[in-house]
């Protein structure tokens, strides 16, 4: 058996080592470490609660629309409070901008480099994909980074600014969009729709968006050269090397739901994915625990609900390994993010490729662009869904003593907010971000989490910098920063 260490990685945000034993070639057993320490949940500790607005959208850099929604939402909650639907509506907007811009990072600027390595030399596709994606020089990955510094003045109006964006609010946004701007902002939703249509997809987003199956999938590839756009690129490089057999996912699959609309309904559902029946579940949050057996933090109580959660540093402690809990639900290991929400959301492409090969490298990011696919038409209507003479913010109080609860998701997955107010301050705020979920450590039965168990069976060829232990990590594609709040 051989023992290496594998990080810190590149091309991640945040710190991130993976701890491998390798026997006979192959991945027998993983264990992730998120080494930095943050400590976001004590700082919150004592602060009024609407501070928490100012204090978690700088969890991150990449995500931070995303820390505010939750925490927004959880303010809500505590408030019993419903934005008016223009504050619904520009609040997905500024949280679909993040997103979509995550995704757009993730495939040109983490996934794709990969694939101008040395190591696929041989590969038909490799001088391609060298032109396009290579690090900081590929043709394609260049006109992203211009597109995404482009998509992102959307933020500018939506928001004020972007990151940690600060209109967002608990009882809607403090930032009421003008007529001239809905055309702006439409106008720059469209310059976006073009790049993805001729770079990325080398289709119209609405063909794409209707692909129903994966033979359909095939025969789309099919009709065109295999390199006209980087999707059909893409495709043809996952079949070819195996992207569909590598990196196995838990086989349960959660998603707390987003873009919720005025009529109460989510533009992608809430609820839980079980491979093992095909079938969608109610996702129940009051079945979330949180288990730090393997953390550098007290373990008092055992697994704790996230409303009673505790951070406590417990340097010390025997067999801790990461500064990462384990959260599971009802006890169960699951993955999260697009594969998820499509998956949840019954999106049947997505459900057919699961139900022949599972979560996998290949899933994953077909999801992930699944989505720009589907999520940038949706932005459109909700431009013209806004209405400029009614309200984007209620006014309402918050009670010196309530709990809350925030639920939204990430471009990476799930991510949940639990507040306790006391007294007008805050007496507990517990976070659980989507690679928290993702690349949980072992829990109290030794039961590892969902990238931990991806990369057993993973080859690692002699002498060479694991190349296939790298696609299955950026897959779930980690955002560490988040995940050691």
């Amino acid at each position: 058996m051989t023992r290496m260490i594998v990080g810190p990685f590149n091309r991640v945000e945040g710190d991130l080592e993976v701890r491998l034993e390798v026997v006979d070639g192959r991945v027998q057993s993983a264990h992730v470490n998120s080494p930095m320490y943050r400590g976001f949940e004590q700082i919150l500790l004592k602060k009024r609660p609407l501070d928490a607005l100012i204090y978690v959208p700088r969890i991150c850099g990449i995500c931070s629309v995303s820390q505010s929604v939750a925490a927004a939402r959880a303010l809500a909650d505590a408030m019993g409070v419903t934005p008016p639907p223009n504050g619904l509506l520009v609040t997905n907007l500024m949280l679909a901008t993040e997103n979509m811009a995550d995704h757009l990072t993730h495939f040109y600027l983490f996934f794709m480099p990969d694939f101008a390595r040395a190591a696929y030399a041989q590969q038909p596709w490799h001088a391609t994909v060298q032109g396009r994606f290579t690090a900081q020089q590929g043709q394609h990955a260049r006109l992203a980074l211009a597109a995404r510094q482009r998509w992102f003045t959307l933020l500018g109006t939506l928001g004020g600014k972007w990151p940690h964006t600060q209109s967002i609010q608990p009882a809607g946004s403090s930032r009421a969009i003008e007529a001239a701007e809905r055309i702006r902002l439409l106008a720059r939703i469209r310059e976006f729709r073009a790049f993805l249509e001729q770079t990325l997809f080398g289709a119209q987003l609405e063909r794409i968006a209707a692909i129903d199956s994966e033979a359909a999938l095939r025969a789309w590839h099919a009709a065109a050269a295999p390199d006209n756009g980087d999707l059909r690129l893409f495709l043809t490089l996952a079949w070819q090397i195996g992207l569909d057999r590598m990196g196995p996912g838990p086989g349960l699959y959660m998603s707390n739901g987003s873009y919720p609309l005025s009529d109460g309904e989510l533009t992608f559902a809430s609820g839980v994915w079980d491979a093992t029946h095909g079938e969608v579940q109610a996702l129940d949050p009051a079945a979330i625990s949180e288990d730090a057996t393997h953390t550098w933090l007290s373990d008092a109580c055992g697994p704790r609900h996230p409303s009673h959660g505790l951070t406590l540093p417990d340097l010390d402690k025997p067999d801790a390994y990461t500064w990462n809990k384990a959260p599971r639900l009802e006890g169960r290991v699951l993955e999260t993010g697009a594969l998820a929400r499509q998956l949840v959301n019954g999106h049947p492409l997505v459900r057919d490729t699961v139900m022949r090969c599972g979560g996998t490298v290949y899933t994953r990011v077909l999801a992930r662009l699944l989505e720009l696919a589907l999520v940038v038409p949706a932005m459109e209507q909700w431009i013209k869904a806004l209405r400029t003479d009614e309200p984007y913010f209620v006014s309402e109080s918050l009670p010196d003593d309530a709990d809350g609860m925030g639920l939204t998701e990430a471009a990476r997955g799930s991510l949940g907010h639990w507040v306790a107010i006391r007294n007008g301050k805050i007496e507990n705020y517990q976070i659980i971000a989507p690679t928290s979920w993702n690349f949980s450590p072992r829990d109290a039965q030794g039961v590892p989490g969902a990238l931990e168990a991806a990369l057993v069976g993973a080859p690692v060829l002699p002498g060479e910098e694991p190349v296939a232990v790298q696609h299955i990590v950026r897959s779930f594609d980690p955002c560490m920063v988040c995940t050691v709040h």
